[in-house]
């Protein structure tokens, strides 16, 4: 007689990271000049989550 086979269970979805929205990127101004007039903004890593998408506890 064979044994039955298990059905294996979904992995859970971990939740995602507020700060970025799950994506791993934020936006950072960028400043330049004496007075440091804010130019533009561009794609950085997420600290939070250091770029998963994933929270943290």
């Amino acid at each position: 007689m064979a044994t039955k086979k298990t059905p294996q269970r979904p992995s859970p979805v971990p939740p995602k990271c507020g700060p970025c929205n799950g994506t791993g990127e934020v936006a950072r101004t960028i400043r330049v000049g004496r007075k440091r007039r804010t130019v533009g903004q561009q794609a950085g890593i997420c600290l939070a989550c250091f770029g998963t998408g994933e929270a943290t506890d």
